[in-house]
This record gives structure tokens, sequence and C-alpha cells, in this order.
């Protein structure tokens, strides 16, 4: 059983920052204080003078699995294992899993294969996302089992002909992740206008993906959200707008804040710092995320956002392929191979890009990468909070290091960063996840296996 003491750090939470020592005791936070005496001999003591002391970061949406009937070519290249090395190299302790099902699974099926992959395999704490495709009347009833179980939450792809086929069954279901107090995750992107778009622009001999940003034009993610958010009213459900790229969707989802829908909504590093302009560059494909990148005015927008609050997380939804797999010159706007890799490099980058330079404070950081998170998400106090009694997933900040990214250094197993050789300033220099030390002197000395699938309560409500 872990017992350490933290000395001497600048604890930061999403409402303050003060100087006190922290008591661990196995996997909870069990007193804080000034001075604390050492209580036995073999309590390990940490020196975090100059330091910062962070809960440890929630990513909730990342894509880590995926059943067997999916073709080599489109898998991702992380599992479990190595997706939770580059998170806890990175300050994060806990992540969300989007868990896509088998054939014919039901929610409660994925729920059972996805937590013994977990078992096995993960490092970090893990909370899985059912996602919910090909609805039945079982599969519906099953959402309110899931609850039950401790998953508190669904995900919805908006962006399918399932979707727009069936879409008073998706109604039906997140009527019913309401009424068990669930949170819908929702990918807003209208399937139709996307398709005909596309087929037309293939048509027209524009199918590379240097035009990719124009096969996925702002109007489908406006649609989609508009349609999230009337079935937001309609149910009375809460709805979390994952990965939201674009100002004209964000303002949609302001207009529903100001009438105080329960619409909370998600950004994204990649949506933060880059535009369309990449798509041109020879290696434009390693870019491809859906939705696309967008305009710098897009860009300003969602800063714009996220100092205000009507953004409430930073997710990355990490979905990391190698370099050959997003290379591969057969793809066009219609054949993709969809995501990147943000998991190791999300907080630092943050910290220097945005708290460095004066865009957000570091309470707000911790708000936006944990605290927000654990409260949507159903694991607050117990996760995103410095107290006595919750979890003991700490990160000891270092805010004047830099360091290089390097893509020998990436512990995904995509094998390269599309920032490499970046310099960036403050990066985590030991990570805790419940109370042991699983992240040191760079180096992950923590074994497969030790994380564990969380079992989650109802969402809390965050004011806008």
């Amino acid at each position: 059983m872990s017992n350490i003491i933290l000395r001497n750090g600048s604890i930061v939470t999403d409402t303050k920052q003060y100087k006190a020592d922290i008591r661990i005791v196995g996997e909870k936070i069990t007193e804080i204080g000034f001075k604390l005496k050492k209580s036995e001999d073999k309590e390990q003591e940490i020196d975090a003078k100059g330091l910062l002391i962070l809960p440890g970061g929630i990513d909730p949406h990342v894509h880590l699995s995926l059943p067997d009937y999916v073709p080599k070519e489109f898998r991702w290249s992380d599992d479990f294992e190595s997706g939770s090395k580059a998170a806890l190299a990175g300050g994060i302790t806990t992540l969300g899993c989007i868990s896509v099902p088998d054939q014919e699974e039901t929610p409660l099926g994925t729920l059972e294969r996805e937590s013994k992959t977990i078992q096995k395999e993960a490092i970090a704490d893990i909370m899985i996302h059912p996602v919910l495709f090909n609805l039945t009347e079982e599969k519906l009833a099953e959402i309110p089992q899931l609850a039950e179980k401790g998953c508190s939450t669904i995900k919805i792809f908006m962006v399918t002909d399932d979707f727009d086929a069936n879409s008073g069954d998706y109604l039906k279901a997140i009527q019913a992740a309401k009424d068990a107090n669930m949170l819908s995750m929702i990918h807003c992107e209208d399937n139709t206008i996307i398709k005909e778009t596309s087929e037309k622009m293939i048509a027209e001999g524009k199918g590379s993906l240097k035009n990719y940003a124009d096969s996925r034009p702002v109007i489908s993610e406006v649609v989609a959200t508009q349609k999230a958010v009337e079935m937001c009213e309609e149910t009375g459900a809460p709805i979390y707008v994952v990965h939201l790229s674009s100002k004209g969707a964000l303002q949609v989802c302001e207009e529903a804040q100001k009438r105080s829908l329960p619409v909370y909504v998600e950004g994204r590093p990649i949506f933060l710092y880059l535009t369309r302009e990449e798509y041109l560059k020879p290696e434009g494909a390693l870019y491809v995320v859906q939705p696309p990148l967008r305009e710098k005015s897009d860009v300003k927008a969602l800063w714009k956002g996220v100092q205000q609050g009507s953004i409430h997380t930073i997710a990355t939804d990490h979905a990391p392929h190698t370099r050959e797999q997003k290379l591969n010159p057969d793809l066009n706007i219609s054949k993709l191979v969809p995501g990147i890799n943000e998991l190791q490099v999300m907080l630092p980058m943050l910290h220097s890009k945005a708290v460095l330079k004066g865009k957000i404070t570091l309470e707000k950081f911790v708000e936006l990468t944990s605290t927000n998170v654990a409260k949507l998400f159903g694991l607050y106090p117990k996760k995103g909070a410095i107290q006595v009694g919750s979890d003991a997933d700490l990160v000891i900040w270092d805010p004047k290091e830099e360091r290089v990214i390097k893509d020998a250094d990436m512990h995904s197993q995509a094998g390269f960063s599309m920032y490499d050789g970046q310099k960036h300033t403050g990066w985590p220099q030991i990570t805790i996840r419940r109370g042991e030390i699983v992240y040191k002197d760079r180096k992950i000395i923590a074994q497969s296996g030790t994380g564990q699938v969380l079992q989650r309560g109802k969402t809390q409500t965050l004011s806008n």
C-alpha cells in the first residue's frame, strides 16, 4: 500500500492555488495541510518545491479498441496498454474509451467484453462509452441496465446511414439515457450533406484529400448540431457534443445554453491550433480528422468559447494510425483513415500555448482537463479533485521545463507525432494514479492490468 507525502508544492484546483502538503495512504488522499508529520518510517516523501500539483488529467474521448471484424488498414495503432502509457506520460490518469460493438453485440455485451480487455491491458483508469448502432428493442432496454452497472454514458454517431434511417429510435435512446441519469455523447455531422457533397466532388475530379475540408462543410456540422439540440430540448436529456470544430456549430450550442438547455461542448486541441491549410501540404493526409480542420475565424471563436465557458472540456479524440495508414495513396474524401495521436502532448501543449500565453489561467486549465470532465461523467469528487477522500490521481508538474516533442519519445504505437520538433514549456515530472507512482524520470513504471474499469454515477450539471 502506498504511503506518500508530497511536500512544498503549489496545489492547483479549478478554483484556487495554494501551498500545502498532501498525504496519500493507499489509493486515497487522506490529509492536506502544512508541515505534515511523517507517520511512519516507510512513508515516502517527495519534495515538490517550485512545482505544481495538479489533479490527474481526464481525457473522456479516446479510441483504443475495435472489434475483430474491422480490417487491419483501418484499425487504431494503440490498445489500452500503449494508450495508457501515452496518457500517463502526458499527465492524464483517466481515459474514456469509445467502445464500438462487435457484430450484433448489445451494449451490455460491449461493456463486458471491453471490461475484460481493460483488466488485462490498461494502466490508466478507464471509463467505457458504448456506441449504439442498429438499435433494437433489446438494445434500448439495456440502456438503464448500463447505468446500474456503473456505466453512465452512451455514444451516438449522427454521421451514419443508420442514424438517418432510424432517428426516432435514437431519440428513444437519448430519452432512456436521460431517465437513467446518463449522458449522451453525440458526434454531430449530417450524413446526407456529406454524402451528397463528396459524391459531387468526386464526380468533378475533386476527390483528393487536399480538398477534404470542402467535403464536410461547416453546414453539415451546424445542421447536425441543431438536430442534437432539438433532441435535447424534446427529451430534457443532457447531451455532450464531441469534438466541436466550427464557429457556426458553437453558436448553436451557445444559443441553447442561453435557454438553460443542458448542452455541453467538447473542444479538441487540433481545432485550437491548426487550420484547413494543413491539407494542402505534401503530407496533408496526416491531418484528416472528423470533422475537418476549419478556418482561422473558427479557431478564434473556439478560443473565445473556451475562455467564456461555452466549451466545457478539452479532449483529444485520440485515434492513432501509423504514417503508412494515413498516407495510403488509395484514400480519398470518401475513403478515409481519420484520427490523430495527441494523447501524450495534449496537456503540455495546452499549458504552453494557452496558460503561458495568458489565454487561460491554471485554474481554467484544471477545469477543462479534469474537474469538468469528472463532473459530467459521474466521477466527481472521486476524480478531478484534490480533496481528502478523493483518489490520489495527481501530477507533479514543472511549469518551466522546456521539452522538444520527438517521435522517438512517443509511447503511442502510431510511431510519430505531427508536432515533432515543436518546443513546449510545462511537463509532468511524476504521475500518480490512485496512489501509485506510474510515471517518473520520463519512464512508465507501472504494470499492465493495474488500471480499473471505473464505476460512475450521474452527470452533474455545470453552469454555462
